[in-house]
This record gives C-alpha cells, structure tokens and sequence, in this order.
C-alpha cells in the first residue's frame, strides 16, 4: 500500500515527536528523582521515623504528583507534606504505646 502525500510528507516527524516526548519525560523524571533523593536523605537526617514510613509516604506523593499536569513541581511540596503527616502519625502511635 502507498502513502498518500500527507503521510510521505510527515513519515519522519512522528518519530521526531516520540523522541521530544520521550526526552521531556526523562527530564521530568529525573527532576523527581533529584528531589525524592534529596527528601529521602533530609528526612533521614531530621525525623525519628522508619525509612519504610518514609519511602510509602515519597511514592504516595510521587503516585499522586503524576496525575497532575506539572508532577515534577507538585512532587516536592506534596512530598514533604506527606512525609510530615508520616511524622505525625509515628510521633501518635509512639505516644499511645
């Protein structure tokens, strides 16, 4: 079967179009990355809670900043914010045992 004149003509772009998409998504995933690694450490650093709490609490916020339109700048204040309300709930069941 032959392409039309449209398809000859834009044969090439569609691949030029997956491999900005593709390079836009590396970029994206290695900002998060960046900062997941630097609020894994912070938070190892500062809080007196179990790194298993800590990391459930990073890929819930990474889970959630991926279904937003920018997850690379919603990752890191969803991120912290959760990672205090792990903090929280800890310093709780500390307290109630």
């Amino acid at each position: 079967m032959k392409a039309n004149g449209y398809e000859a003509a834009n044969a090439g772009s569609g691949t030029a179009f997956s491999k900005a998409c593709r390079a836009c998504y590396e970029r994206i995933l290695a900002q998060i990355q960046k900062a997941r690694e630097s609020m894994l450490n912070e938070a190892r650093e500062t809080m007196a809670v179990p790194e298993r709490l800590i990391r459930l609490a990073v890929n819930e916020a990474e889970a959630l900043a991926w279904q937003t339109l920018y997850p690379q700048l919603v990752f890191p204040d969803l991120a912290m914010e959760k990672i205090r309300d792990a903090s929280h709930w800890n310093e709780r069941q500390r307290s109630l045992r």
